[in-house]
């Protein structure tokens, strides 16, 4: 097959789940003889189109900052989405749109042509969107609605995300993410341990302000932050004031085998995050064998990842999640080996296979 992904942010030189997405699969189907392209931004210098591990990468716009005060900007979804309606060639079998920013699936579907249009969804924002824009979000509302409808081939990464596109109205086939199983299983544990990590934006969502009161209520309980994000200072100040300088440590931003190595060398894994398109960082512990605690929720699909072997799911309260903490801690060295059973489902060379099967059956 010749098969094209659009999405603005491309990995290596961007890194989040979708870009991380985008690369793990393009990389795998090159290798499985299909030819791949990339539409992005021009993340890189030089040439507009550039050979990437046998996959091309062609630059339809010039970089533009992809947030403006912790806003995706729209300057650069609207320059995207211009490249993409003028640099978008023609002869794919497939063409794969990551659903943000949105305006570049609609050039996706202009420029498809004899294609079968893909649009992949990490999430759906929904009423979020009032919060994100005020009165504006209804607008944003209005898009992403029009977006699912684009075409019959959406494809969601994790079960939450299926759901919130029925509600929308739009069928869809799940294709979670995944991991590269074999390179966490080869890095040792940190010397260093703690009962509790943390590992990710340090954002509101994130509901690490509830984490932190949580465990206020452990005496015996320490935690380590990864991460960094525009709520830092509060959390620092917050911890301090709840008396936790000794037993709460923030780390910063760490690299991806120093962040897996002390996830290793932990108890268990926390995410108290409400809104989790797919839940990375808790499948990436799974493989880790480190059992998981996050919290209930709508918008949240970690919880989808876990069983009562693996982890524990609590109500959003800072009681609620302490008590869940104490049961994690607790849970039986067999809990290791089952987190790690479920998590070796989601390899990325797995994962290709799924999505080569969607694909074909798309065309």
């Amino acid at each position: 097959m010749r098969i094209a992904y659009v999405y603005d942010a491309v990995y290596p030189w961007i890194k989040g789940g979708a870009e991380r997405r985008v690369y793990e699969l393009s990389q795998r189907l090159a290798r499985r003889g299909h030819e791949v392209h990339c539409y992005g931004a021009r993340w890189w210098g030089g040439e507009r189109r550039i050979n990437l591990g046998g996959v091309w990468h062609h630059g339809v716009c010039p970089p533009h900052p992809l947030y403006i005060n912790n806003k995706r900007s729209v300057k650069q979804a609207l320059l995207f989405s211009l490249g993409v309606l003028r640099k978008l060639e023609g002869g794919f079998d497939v063409i794969d749109c990551q659903e943000f920013p949105y305006l570049s699936c609609f050039s996706a579907r202009l420029r498809s042509g004899g294609a079968s249009l893909f649009i992949t969804w990490h999430e759906i924002w929904g009423d979020y969107w009032l919060d994100y824009l005020g009165i504006l979000g209804h607008l944003g509302m209005a898009v992403e609605r029009a977006a699912a409808m684009l075409t019959g081939n959406n494809i969601a990464v994790s079960e939450m995300t299926g759901r919130e596109l029925m509600r929308l109205g739009a069928e869809s086939t799940v294709v979670p993410n995944g991991i590269d199983f074999m390179h966490i299983q080869s890095i040792m544990p940190a010397d260093s341990e703690h009962d509790l990590v943390f590992a990710g934006r340090l954002v509101s969502h994130k509901n690490l302000h509830m984490l932190l009161e949580a465990i206020a209520q452990l005496s015996e309980v320490n935690l380590l932050i990864i991460g960094e994000g525009p709520e830092a200072p509060r959390l620092r100040a917050l911890s301090r004031s709840l008396g936790l300088d000794k037993r709460v440590r923030f780390s910063g931003f760490l690299k991806y085998e120093d962040t897996i190595a002390l996830i290793k060398s932990s108890r268990a894994f926390v995410l108290p995050s409400t809104r989790e398109g797919f839940g990375m960082a808790a499948l990436e512990a799974m493989a880790c064998g480190v059992p998981v605690v996050t919290v209930r929720h709508r918008m949240n699909a970690a919880c989808d990842l876990l069983t009562h072997e693996t982890g524990v799911i609590a109500d959003p309260s800072p009681g609620s999640l302490a008590g869940a903490i104490s049961t994690a801690l607790d849970l039986p060295g067999s809990a290791g080996q089952k987190c790690r059973e479920i998590a070796r489902r989601y390899d990325w060379d797995v994962i290709c296979g799924e999505i080569e099967r969607v694909y074909a059956a798309g065309v």
